[in-house]
């Protein structure tokens, strides 16, 4: 029985030396994870009118991890741990982390920027380092486009900041151009794209679209057509114009020439 009573007098006296900061230290950790849920609670109502939902719900996880974070030191604290090394340790480990993920520290400074600063938001179309897309998501470490053939594009924050950025907002200009032939009438196939233009259920009517004559080419006087759409009607614009035109030119007798070239032979007189 001499094992079982010193097992006992051990648990008895563990208990006695340590119960009290066992139960504050628990008392700690719950009283911080409400004050982080607390906390966590208010932030994410001052966010919700200022960043997107996906960034708003990252910031608000780290402010409660940072809360409950303070709450494991103070613990750890009522168990004898001393608190000053620990941080002391937690900043060179820190150091050490930052300067072995530049890259990542990098995006997520970019991500903060783009955060605040606004350069664009969700659901804007904009064109930067050779890529373009609507964008679907804004993260700390990356901002994700929806190109128009239904492919993402995942771009590292701090390949955005500092580059030369055009944000198209919610519409685009379509760049479209048709040839009619010399002798045709000019002043009627203008007339004829701006109805093909004004039936379409798909192109705006603020900013009116433009239409005129672009380039006189070798073969044919070249009409340019910039009328502006949503951004997922682009594609499909551009086809029903298209098609419009060709149906629309045909009844009416106007002429898409195809490049051709006139060649003539001069032959010398015979002496």
């Amino acid at each position: 029985m001499a094992p079982v009573e010193q097992w006992q007098n051990t648990i008895v006296t563990f208990f006695i030396t340590y119960g009290f900061r066992v139960v504050g230290a628990l008392i700690i950790l719950a009283v911080g994870a409400l004050i982080a849920r607390w906390l966590g609670g208010l932030t994410d109502k001052w966010l919700k009118q200022h960043l997107e939902p996906p960034i708003r719900i990252l910031m608000v996880r780290v402010v409660r991890l940072i809360v409950f974070g303070l709450a494991v030191v103070l613990a750890l604290d009522k168990f004898g741990v001393q608190i000053a090394p620990l941080i002391a340790g937690i900043g060179v480990a820190g150091v050490g982390i930052g300067l072995a993920a530049q890259g990542v520290l990098g995006n997520v400074i970019a991500g903060l920027t783009i955060i605040f600063t606004k350069p664009f938001r969700v659901g804007k179309y904009i064109e930067m380092v050779g890529v373009n897309g609507q964008v679907t998501n804004i993260e700390l470490f990356s901002t994700t486009l929806l190109h128009s053939d239904n492919s993402r594009v995942v771009i590292p924050n701090r390949k955005i900041v500092g580059e030369i950025l055009h944000n198209c907002g919610n519409i685009r200009q379509l760049n479209l151009s048709v040839g009619i032939a010399y002798n045709s009438d000019v002043k009627g196939a203008l007339a004829t794209v701006h109805e093909i233009l004004n039936a379409n259920a798909r192109v705006l009517k603020d900013p009116q679209p433009v239409v005129g004559i672009e380039a006189l080419a070798a073969s044919a006087i070249t009409i340019g057509i910039l009328p502006w759409v949503a951004v997922p009607d682009h594609g499909p614009a551009q086809l029903e114009i298209y098609e419009a035109i060709i149906k629309q030119f045909r009844a009416r007798g106007i002429e898409i020439p195809f490049p051709q070239r006139e060649v003539r032979l001069l032959q010398k007189a015979s002496a």
